[in-house]
């Protein structure tokens, strides 16, 4: 497995974000894993009002371009901490709302907290490491938290398959768990001050347009692959929650194995190779949903759809090699609310589909995926950091 050089592992940044990083995920990994069980046996809700919660989780995406008038108040990596703990008390008021107006609720407070995380978390990245490292940091934290989600994931397998244990308390824990890592990394302070200042207005570039239709693609690709593809697991083929958890363990194994030589490959042959084989595989995954009504041969796609989804860090590596230093901050926010377009309209008409066919929302994804083919081969930077253009 790829090692991180000693610059990357002392830089005070990586080990601030790494914690939060974790944290983030496993607690966003565990809500995901317990949610589709928790809103089909527990709730009793439809496919329409699943793709409603869904489409509400993605709104806070949608608004993380306010995240650049946050910053006027709060230091970037601060806001980073005060992002988690809003995740957290989400997390918590989960299993106390247990119906569907409240699920309604918590999934907009847990959404809106890891989605302004995510937003500076990766702002973070590309201003604190150089092109060549941001592609092996971001690669190592999908490491880092798959094998920490392989952990949450077998604990939740154990706990529902050995025991009668209510999901609310499962979602409790974890959200106070997650409260206190925040409030412990408040009071940390990693900022390099000598670091180019971001601009703390809304920037919109046209030279940036290729990384804004990717990101809208993207978003749209996460759904299906988020969304739909679990619910269909668990309302067409009747998989138990231990079984997702299972699966959601496998995934994560794969993803720890494989992650850091992505990044590596990410160096080596380029962003929009790697790109190219990730949508070229996407068409013929989601056709094979649609296509093929096999409960396991299902579960097999979803796999290596996982494996492929990793791939995408690609689309900021490439943003980072094309940006002005001072745009980072800015430009992110605004990719996370253009990603968030597709994503808050996607569940909810995708769900309207899924009344009519199941199938529907599958055979679409294909077809978003042969768009997301065509605009990575206008893709122009360097393998290194030799600068080359971007087609215009």
């Amino acid at each position: 497995m790829a090692k991180l050089s000693k610059s990357i592992r002392n830089n005070p940044m990586y080990k601030y974000l790494t914690l939060l990083v974790v944290v983030a995920t496993v607690g966003h990994q565990a809500w995901r894993t317990l949610l589709n069980n928790f809103a089909v046996d527990q709730l009793g809700l439809s496919g329409l009002q699943m793709g409603l919660v869904q489409s509400l989780r993605e709104l806070p995406g949608f608004l993380t371009f306010l995240v650049v008038y946050v910053l006027l108040i709060f230091k970037e990596h601060r806001l980073s901490a005060f992002s988690v703990i809003l995740f957290g008390a989400g997390i918590i008021m989960t299993g106390l709302f247990p119906s569907f107006q409240g699920l309604l609720f918590t999934t907009f407070l847990m959404s809106l907290g890891y989605h302004y995380f995510e937003t500076t978390r990766q702002s973070l990245v590309l201003q604190y490491f150089n092109k060549r490292q941001s592609p092996l940091v971001l690669a190592k934290w999908r490491s880092l938290t798959a094998f920490a989600n392989i952990g949450i994931g077998a604990a939740i397998w154990i706990l529902f398959r050995f025991t009668d244990l209510p999901m609310y308390v499962v979602y409790i824990v974890l959200g106070i768990l997650i409260i206190g890592f925040g409030i412990y990394s408040i009071f940390k302070d990693p900022a390099d001050k000598d670091l180019p200042i971001q601009h703390k207005k809304i920037i919109i570039r046209k030279k940036y347009w290729l990384f804004y239709a990717l990101n809208f693609l993207s978003g749209a690709r996460r759904q299906i692959f988020v969304v739909f593809a679990v619910f269909m697991l668990v309302q067409k083929y009747g998989f138990t929650i231990w079984q997702i958890s299972a699966l959601f363990v496998l995934n994560n194994l794969i993803t720890w194995l494989v992650s850091p030589y992505i990044g590596k490959a990410i160096n080596r042959f380029g962003e929009r190779k790697m790109l190219t084989l990730e949508y070229a595989f996407l068409i013929v995954i989601f056709l094979g949903y649609a296509l093929f009504e096999f409960k396991w041969f299902a579960a097999g796609l979803y796999v290596v759809d996982h494996i492929f989804f990793n791939f995408s860090i690609g689309i900021h590596t490439f943003f980072q090699k094309t940006a002005d230093p001072k745009d980072i901050a800015p430009s992110i926010a605004v990719s996370f609310s253009i990603n968030h377009i597709s994503a808050v309209i996607i569940p909810a008409i995708g769900g309207m589909l899924w009344m009519l066919n199941w199938q529907i929302p599958f055979i679409f994804g294909s077809a978003l995926a042969v768009v997301s083919l065509i605009l990575v081969q206008l893709i122009r930077v360097p393998i290194g950091d030799s600068m080359q253009e971007v087609k215009k």
